[in-house]
Protein backbone atom coordinates (compact mmCIF):
# COMPACT_ATOMS: atom_id res chain seq x y z
CA UNK A 1 0.00 0.00 0.00
CA UNK A 2 1.37 3.37 -0.68
CA UNK A 3 0.18 7.00 -0.56
CA UNK A 4 1.00 10.06 -2.45
CA UNK A 5 0.74 13.87 -0.66
CA UNK A 6 -0.79 15.03 -3.90
CA UNK A 7 -2.86 13.52 -6.62
CA UNK A 8 -6.82 12.93 -7.64
CA UNK A 9 -8.65 10.29 -5.65
CA UNK A 10 -9.39 7.44 -8.17
CA UNK A 11 -11.28 5.05 -6.92
CA UNK A 12 -11.47 1.53 -8.64
CA UNK A 13 -9.86 -1.32 -10.02
CA UNK A 14 -7.59 -2.18 -13.13
CA UNK A 15 -7.33 -5.47 -14.79
CA UNK A 16 -3.21 -5.18 -15.55
CA UNK A 17 -1.32 -7.72 -17.98
CA UNK A 18 1.44 -7.35 -16.52
CA UNK A 19 4.89 -8.18 -18.68
CA UNK A 20 8.27 -9.84 -17.77
CA UNK A 21 10.72 -9.14 -15.99
CA UNK A 22 9.20 -6.11 -13.55
CA UNK A 23 8.15 -6.41 -10.54
CA UNK A 24 4.53 -6.28 -9.08
CA UNK A 25 5.16 -3.15 -7.23
CA UNK A 26 6.80 -1.46 -10.47
CA UNK A 27 4.04 -2.58 -12.33
CA UNK A 28 1.60 -1.16 -9.88
CA UNK A 29 3.48 2.43 -10.15
CA UNK A 30 4.00 2.60 -13.64
CA UNK A 31 0.10 2.27 -13.71
CA UNK A 32 -0.68 4.69 -10.65
CA UNK A 33 1.56 7.49 -12.22
CA UNK A 34 -0.83 7.39 -15.28
CA UNK A 35 -4.03 7.93 -13.06
CA UNK A 36 -1.94 10.36 -10.94
CA UNK A 37 -3.24 7.87 -8.19
CA UNK A 38 -3.06 8.94 -4.19
CA UNK A 39 -3.27 5.91 -2.83
CA UNK A 40 -2.43 2.12 -4.80
CA UNK A 41 -2.31 -1.19 -4.09
CA UNK A 42 -2.04 -4.74 -6.01
CA UNK A 43 -4.10 -7.93 -4.79
CA UNK A 44 -0.83 -10.31 -4.91
CA UNK A 45 2.81 -10.28 -6.05
CA UNK A 46 3.57 -11.81 -9.32
CA UNK A 47 7.30 -12.78 -9.62
CA UNK A 48 9.53 -10.58 -12.43
CA UNK A 49 9.47 -13.97 -13.97
CA UNK A 50 5.97 -14.62 -14.29
CA UNK A 51 3.41 -12.27 -16.72
CA UNK A 52 -0.23 -12.27 -16.61
CA UNK A 53 -3.51 -11.07 -14.80
CA UNK A 54 -2.87 -8.39 -11.65
CA UNK A 55 -5.36 -7.00 -10.25
CA UNK A 56 -4.46 -3.26 -9.22
CA UNK A 57 -6.62 -1.14 -6.83
CA UNK A 58 -6.95 2.49 -6.38
CA UNK A 59 -8.38 4.44 -3.36
CA UNK A 60 -11.15 3.39 -1.42
CA UNK A 61 -10.68 0.02 -3.83
CA UNK A 62 -7.22 -0.89 -1.49
CA UNK A 63 -9.85 -1.60 1.38
CA UNK A 64 -10.84 -5.11 -0.36
CA UNK A 65 -7.43 -5.78 -2.29
CA UNK A 66 -7.00 -7.61 1.39
CA UNK A 67 -10.37 -9.78 0.53
CA UNK A 68 -8.66 -10.80 -2.98
CA UNK A 69 -5.81 -12.34 -1.82
CA UNK A 70 -8.14 -15.12 -0.55
CA UNK A 71 -9.37 -16.08 -4.10
CA UNK A 72 -8.24 -19.04 -6.38
CA UNK A 73 -6.04 -18.63 -8.92
CA UNK A 74 -5.00 -20.30 -12.21
CA UNK A 75 -1.88 -20.29 -14.44
CA UNK A 76 -0.31 -21.80 -17.34
CA UNK A 77 3.26 -23.01 -16.27
CA UNK A 78 6.33 -24.45 -18.32
CA UNK A 79 8.67 -26.96 -16.28
CA UNK A 80 11.87 -27.64 -17.43
CA UNK A 81 12.50 -31.33 -16.30
CA UNK A 82 15.70 -32.22 -14.87
CA UNK A 83 17.17 -28.82 -13.80
CA UNK A 84 17.14 -27.28 -10.25
CA UNK A 85 17.60 -23.85 -8.94
CA UNK A 86 17.98 -22.28 -5.91
CA UNK A 87 15.04 -20.22 -6.32
CA UNK A 88 12.68 -22.37 -8.37
CA UNK A 89 12.35 -20.69 -11.48
CA UNK A 90 15.33 -19.89 -14.19
CA UNK A 91 16.18 -16.81 -12.66
CA UNK A 92 17.89 -18.75 -9.85
CA UNK A 93 21.27 -20.26 -9.66
CA UNK A 94 21.11 -24.21 -11.37
CA UNK A 95 22.21 -26.76 -8.10
CA UNK A 96 21.84 -29.65 -9.91
CA UNK A 97 21.17 -31.46 -13.24
CA UNK A 98 19.81 -34.75 -14.24
CA UNK A 99 18.62 -36.37 -16.86
CA UNK A 100 15.20 -36.85 -17.69
CA UNK A 101 13.60 -40.56 -17.43
CA UNK A 102 11.30 -41.63 -20.58
CA UNK A 103 7.71 -40.51 -19.54
CA UNK A 104 4.94 -41.68 -21.02
CA UNK A 105 1.18 -39.69 -21.06
CA UNK A 106 0.22 -41.77 -18.66
CA UNK A 107 2.93 -41.72 -16.58
CA UNK A 108 2.30 -37.57 -16.91
CA UNK A 109 -1.33 -38.05 -16.08
CA UNK A 110 -0.90 -40.10 -13.24
CA UNK A 111 1.62 -37.53 -11.72
CA UNK A 112 -0.93 -35.12 -11.64
CA UNK A 113 -3.54 -37.05 -10.49
CA UNK A 114 -1.03 -37.60 -7.51
CA UNK A 115 -0.79 -34.03 -7.11
CA UNK A 116 -4.55 -32.50 -7.65
CA UNK A 117 -7.08 -32.59 -4.60
CA UNK A 118 -5.72 -31.22 -0.97
CA UNK A 119 -1.99 -30.94 -0.13
CA UNK A 120 0.35 -29.97 2.15
CA UNK A 121 3.13 -27.78 0.38
CA UNK A 122 6.58 -26.24 1.87
CA UNK A 123 6.76 -22.77 0.63
CA UNK A 124 10.05 -22.21 -1.11
CA UNK A 125 12.90 -19.73 0.65
CA UNK A 126 12.49 -17.41 -1.93
CA UNK A 127 9.15 -16.28 -1.11
CA UNK A 128 7.67 -12.91 0.52
CA UNK A 129 6.88 -15.00 3.63
CA UNK A 130 8.50 -13.70 6.79
CA UNK A 131 10.55 -14.68 10.16
CA UNK A 132 11.25 -13.13 12.27
CA UNK A 133 10.00 -9.63 11.14
CA UNK A 134 12.53 -10.55 7.62
CA UNK A 135 11.26 -11.90 4.43
CA UNK A 136 12.49 -15.11 3.54
CA UNK A 137 13.71 -14.48 0.30
CA UNK A 138 15.97 -12.04 1.85
CA UNK A 139 17.71 -14.64 3.50
CA UNK A 140 17.77 -16.88 0.86
CA UNK A 141 20.09 -14.19 -0.86
CA UNK A 142 21.91 -14.08 2.17
CA UNK A 143 22.90 -17.95 2.50
CA UNK A 144 20.49 -18.58 5.13
CA UNK A 145 17.83 -21.69 5.02
CA UNK A 146 14.86 -21.80 7.41
CA UNK A 147 12.62 -24.64 7.74
CA UNK A 148 9.31 -24.29 6.53
CA UNK A 149 6.07 -25.58 7.87
CA UNK A 150 4.10 -27.00 4.93
CA UNK A 151 0.90 -25.52 4.47
CA UNK A 152 -2.63 -26.94 3.38
CA UNK A 153 -3.61 -25.78 -0.39
CA UNK A 154 -5.99 -27.15 -3.12
CA UNK A 155 -5.14 -28.06 -6.50
CA UNK A 156 -8.79 -28.32 -7.71
CA UNK A 157 -7.35 -29.26 -11.62
CA UNK A 158 -3.96 -29.86 -13.12
CA UNK A 159 -4.67 -30.04 -16.90
CA UNK A 160 -1.85 -31.24 -19.54
CA UNK A 161 -1.11 -28.54 -22.34
CA UNK A 162 1.70 -29.97 -24.01
CA UNK A 163 4.73 -32.06 -23.28
CA UNK A 164 8.11 -32.18 -25.48
CA UNK A 165 11.58 -33.92 -24.38
CA UNK A 166 11.88 -32.11 -20.94
CA UNK A 167 9.66 -29.47 -20.66
CA UNK A 168 6.18 -30.39 -19.38
CA UNK A 169 3.25 -27.26 -19.78
CA UNK A 170 0.38 -27.23 -17.27
CA UNK A 171 -3.02 -25.38 -16.46
CA UNK A 172 -3.23 -25.35 -13.06
CA UNK A 173 -6.72 -24.39 -10.74
CA UNK A 174 -5.67 -23.72 -7.13
CA UNK A 175 -6.32 -21.79 -3.76
CA UNK A 176 -4.74 -19.12 -2.44
CA UNK A 177 -1.07 -19.69 -0.89
CA UNK A 178 0.01 -22.03 -3.85
CA UNK A 179 3.64 -21.63 -5.01
CA UNK A 180 3.57 -23.00 -8.36
CA UNK A 181 7.20 -22.90 -8.30
CA UNK A 182 7.23 -25.68 -5.38
CA UNK A 183 4.80 -27.69 -7.50
CA UNK A 184 7.29 -27.86 -10.58
CA UNK A 185 10.17 -28.76 -8.05
CA UNK A 186 7.75 -31.45 -6.71
CA UNK A 187 6.54 -32.88 -9.77
CA UNK A 188 10.36 -33.04 -10.98
CA UNK A 189 10.97 -35.12 -7.58
CA UNK A 190 7.94 -37.11 -8.64
CA UNK A 191 9.96 -38.38 -11.92
CA UNK A 192 13.20 -38.54 -10.11
CA UNK A 193 14.75 -35.44 -12.22
CA UNK A 194 14.00 -32.55 -10.28
CA UNK A 195 12.75 -29.54 -12.34
CA UNK A 196 12.03 -25.50 -12.33
CA UNK A 197 9.52 -22.86 -14.06
CA UNK A 198 10.51 -21.53 -17.35
CA UNK A 199 7.41 -19.72 -18.01
CA UNK A 200 4.50 -18.72 -15.45
CA UNK A 201 1.10 -16.87 -16.98
CA UNK A 202 -1.74 -15.90 -14.57
CA UNK A 203 -4.84 -16.58 -16.38
CA UNK A 204 -7.55 -15.99 -13.70
CA UNK A 205 -7.79 -14.46 -10.03
CA UNK A 206 -11.20 -14.47 -8.51
CA UNK A 207 -14.29 -13.34 -10.84
CA UNK A 208 -11.22 -11.53 -12.59
CA UNK A 209 -10.29 -12.84 -16.34
CA UNK A 210 -6.69 -12.47 -17.88
CA UNK A 211 -8.96 -11.56 -20.98
CA UNK A 212 -10.41 -8.44 -19.71
CA UNK A 213 -6.73 -7.00 -18.67
CA UNK A 214 -4.64 -4.39 -20.54
CA UNK A 215 -0.97 -3.74 -21.27
CA UNK A 216 0.80 -1.02 -19.73
CA UNK A 217 1.12 0.02 -23.67
CA UNK A 218 -2.44 -0.14 -23.76
CA UNK A 219 -3.33 1.79 -21.13
CA UNK A 220 -0.44 4.45 -21.53
CA UNK A 221 -1.49 5.22 -25.23
CA UNK A 222 -5.17 5.99 -23.12
CA UNK A 223 -6.59 9.51 -23.05
CA UNK A 224 -7.58 10.20 -19.44
CA UNK A 225 -10.94 9.54 -19.97
CA UNK A 226 -10.23 6.02 -21.79
CA UNK A 227 -8.48 5.41 -18.50
CA UNK A 228 -11.12 6.59 -16.50
CA UNK A 229 -13.41 4.16 -18.40
CA UNK A 230 -11.59 0.92 -17.72
CA UNK A 231 -12.14 1.22 -13.65
CA UNK A 232 -14.14 -0.92 -12.44
CA UNK A 233 -16.25 -0.20 -9.81
CA UNK A 234 -15.05 -0.48 -6.34
CA UNK A 235 -17.74 -3.30 -5.21
CA UNK A 236 -16.95 -5.46 -8.32
CA UNK A 237 -15.32 -8.25 -6.21
CA UNK A 238 -17.82 -8.38 -3.38
CA UNK A 239 -20.98 -9.42 -5.87
CA UNK A 240 -21.15 -12.73 -4.26
CA UNK A 241 -22.29 -10.98 -0.87
CA UNK A 242 -25.83 -9.78 -0.56
CA UNK A 243 -26.67 -6.23 -0.49
CA UNK A 244 -29.20 -3.92 1.54
CA UNK A 245 -30.40 -0.82 0.57
CA UNK A 246 -30.76 1.70 3.31
CA UNK A 247 -33.13 5.05 3.71
CA UNK A 248 -31.19 8.69 4.10
CA UNK A 249 -31.90 7.91 8.00
CA UNK A 250 -30.82 4.45 7.93
CA UNK A 251 -27.80 5.73 5.72
CA UNK A 252 -26.92 8.40 7.86
CA UNK A 253 -26.83 6.45 11.41
CA UNK A 254 -24.59 3.91 9.60
CA UNK A 255 -22.32 6.13 8.83
CA UNK A 256 -21.74 7.24 11.84
CA UNK A 257 -20.94 4.24 12.97
CA UNK A 258 -24.48 3.59 14.67
CA UNK A 259 -25.87 -0.28 14.43
CA UNK A 260 -29.46 0.66 13.18
CA UNK A 261 -32.90 -1.99 12.90
CA UNK A 262 -32.81 -3.96 9.55
CA UNK A 263 -35.66 -6.09 8.52
CA UNK A 264 -33.74 -9.38 7.16
CA UNK A 265 -34.13 -12.89 7.35
CA UNK A 266 -30.42 -13.65 7.19
CA UNK A 267 -27.28 -13.45 9.05
CA UNK A 268 -23.72 -12.19 7.79
CA UNK A 269 -21.74 -9.71 6.31
CA UNK A 270 -23.86 -7.37 3.62
CA UNK A 271 -23.22 -4.69 0.54
CA UNK A 272 -24.69 -1.32 2.39
CA UNK A 273 -25.79 0.67 -0.23
CA UNK A 274 -28.13 4.31 -0.49
CA UNK A 275 -29.46 5.58 -3.41
CA UNK A 276 -27.32 2.98 -5.44
CA UNK A 277 -24.15 4.41 -3.92
CA UNK A 278 -22.22 1.72 -2.27
CA UNK A 279 -21.42 2.63 1.67
CA UNK A 280 -19.59 -0.49 2.54
CA UNK A 281 -19.71 -3.59 4.26
CA UNK A 282 -22.10 -4.43 7.85
CA UNK A 283 -22.89 -7.42 9.20
CA UNK A 284 -26.44 -8.56 9.97
CA UNK A 285 -28.09 -10.14 12.94
CA UNK A 286 -30.66 -12.43 13.11
CA UNK A 287 -32.33 -10.51 15.36
CA UNK A 288 -33.08 -7.23 13.02
CA UNK A 289 -29.50 -5.36 13.73
CA UNK A 290 -27.25 -4.28 11.19
CA UNK A 291 -23.61 -3.17 11.93
CA UNK A 292 -21.04 -0.89 9.81
CA UNK A 293 -18.11 -3.09 9.54
CA UNK A 294 -15.70 -1.58 7.11
CA UNK A 295 -17.48 1.66 5.54
CA UNK A 296 -16.14 3.50 2.34
CA UNK A 297 -15.99 6.85 1.39
CA UNK A 298 -16.80 7.38 -2.39
CA UNK A 299 -18.46 11.10 -2.88
CA UNK A 300 -15.24 12.84 -3.14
Amino acid sequence: MSKRKSGLNVHGIILLDKRLGVSSNKALQEVRRLFNANKAGHTGSLDPLATGLLPLCFGEATKVSGMMLDDDKRYAVTILLGVMTDTGDAEGAVLETKPVPPLSLEQIHACLQHFTGDIDQVPPMYSALKHNGRKLYELAREGITIDRKARHITLYEIKLLDFAGDLLSLEVFCSKGTYIRSLAEDIGHYFGCGGTVTVLRRLQAGQFQLANARTIEQLTAMSAQELNACLMAVDEPLQTIPAVQLSDEQSTAIQYGQTIAYDNSEAGTVRIYHNELFLGLGEMTLNGKLSPKKLFNLSD
